[in-house]
């Protein structure tokens, strides 16, 4: 086996696509990102990375609050679309039914199968162009279609995922095995 150098860039698979819903002047605006991550289990705490250039940015910094929505694959057009059309340009409050819960400026997807509501705890300006901005969650929202005991199922979210060098998203496999149990058939 023989490994080639490819091209830097980030490939880190599969990286989840969620919708940021935001207040910018007391409208709701939604953007896609992919550039999203767990940071912490207790208090849950979630990252996003946002182009400074982005109107979403606008209204995280204004409120201190975003939502995390996890769009299943039939929100996937008009997810995509709100990535093509920037707030600035465009009205994007009515595309999308929406609600709030304690936070009151974080505008949450009611077709989405799970919302996740937070607050800013941290802000990290990069030079480079992004803001990071950590947020803890403060409540999730689902429906029981959606759960499993309770949990968040994958599969009955019919959740998408993104791969960003080649512009592509996809749905999710099979299932492989449990983790933290799996490996304990591991022998050398």
């Amino acid at each position: 086996m023989s490994k080639n150098k490819i091209r830097v860039g980030s490939y880190l698979y599969p990286m989840p696509v969620v919708i940021i819903g935001v207040n910018v002047k007391d409208k709701p605006n939604f953007m896609p990102l992919a550039w999203v991550s767990i940071v912490e289990y207790k208090p849950p705490i979630i990252s996003i990375s946002s182009n400074q250039g982005h109107y979403t940015n606008i209204g995280i910094k204004e409120n201190q609050t975003f939502s995390v929505n996890t769009p299943s694959q039939e929100l996937v057009i008009p997810m995509d679309y709100c990535g093509l059309k920037s707030g600035k340009e465009i009205d994007k409050s009515d595309i999308f039914d929406t609600f709030y819960g304690e936070l009151k400026t974080a505008p949450m997807i009611k077709a989405s199968p799970l919302n996740l509501e937070c607050r800013v705890v941290k802000t990290i300006e990069l030079e480079t162009g992004h803001d990071i901005f950590l947020g803890e969650i403060i409540n999730a929202y689902s429906e029981d279609k959606f759960l499993t005991n309770g949990i968040p199922d994958v599969k009955k979210m019919n959740v998408i995922f993104f791969s960003m060098n080649d512009n592509n998203y996809w749905k999710i496999g099979d299932h492989v095995g449990r983790a933290w149990s799996i490996g304990k058939s591991y022998k050398k």
